[in-house]
């Protein structure tokens, strides 16, 4: 029978950390990969029996690169700290894996929590980040700080799962802003080369929004649709605004002395 690693990544999780350990606990080996952690997060790791890896953080990508050659065994499923693996995904992980015909990578979907209900639509149902379930060597992930993407080493397509896990992406109000004002800073290294302008960091934005609350349909999640598509809207807004900042960094240094 094929053994399936767990990876969790994580960094100051402790509060989410045990429930995304305990959701795995049908996997042959839990590794959770924490990037120096100061609030207890590895501790609880290691209280539940998690495998702990340290790993300075340079981006996702190759924070999860790391994760993968962490991983013992054939078959590897990865899980944020902020995930909850479904014992229905976890009976569907464990019929993939013993059918010698599946394929090599599966994209897992994931049902979000927000606000106090689950949200249909916003883009966020069914709500895919890279394929979850792979096969070591058949994928790694590209080196981009956040939102990475992958590389496939198979010539299989990739497969769907069917059953969904859970993700809880924010406590409250300030998650959001705080996972906003980091993402748009790690994001704008990524576009800090392209011709930017205020009036196109607003229209980026104003897309953004309009993208999730019209076309993904987030007016039918209520208010918690609207505060999805207008954290869409700060978060692309701040990422071009800080990386034009970084273009212009020179110029906006202020003056070494102000007049009165």
């Amino acid at each position: 029978m094929p053994l399936v690693s767990v990876y969790i990544i994580a960094f100051n999780e402790a509060e989410k950390v045990r429930a995304t350990i305990e959701s795995a606990r049908w996997a042959d080996e839990i590794i959770v990969v924490d990037s120096h952690s100061t609030d207890g997060t590895q501790d609880i790791a290691t209280e539940m029996g998690a495998r702990i890896v340290q790993v300075d953080f340079k981006g996702f990508g190759d924070l999860r690169n790391h994760a993968i050659a962490a991983c013992t065994y054939e078959w590897i499923f990865s899980l944020d700290a902020d995930e909850r693996c479904t014992p229905e995904a976890a009976a569907e992980i464990k019929s993939i894996v013993n059918n010698p015909d599946s394929a090599d990578a599966y994209w897992t979907p994931r049902r979000n929590f927000f606000m106090g209900k689950w949200i249909k639509h916003s883009g966020w149902y069914p709500n895919y980040r890279q394929p979850q379930l792979f096969r070591k060597g058949k994928m790694r992930y590209d080196l981009k700080p956040v939102h990475e993407g992958y590389e496939l080493t198979s010539e299989k397509p990739v497969g769907h799962m069917q059953n969904a896990i859970w993700q809880f992406p924010f406590k409250n109000m300030a998650e959001v802003m705080h996972k906003a004002n980091r993402y748009s800073s790690l994001g704008a290294e990524k576009i800090k080369h392209k011709k930017i302008s205020m009036g196109s960091a607003l229209s980026h934005g104003l897309w953004s929004f309009v993208k999730h609350y019209v076309f993904k349909l987030g007016f039918l999640d209520g208010w918690a649709g609207f505060v999805i598509a207008l954290g869409n809207f700060e978060g692309t807004f701040y990422r071009y605004v800080k990386a034009l900042e970084m273009q212009k960094s020179a110029e906006w240094q202020p003056p070494q002395e102000l007049s009165r």
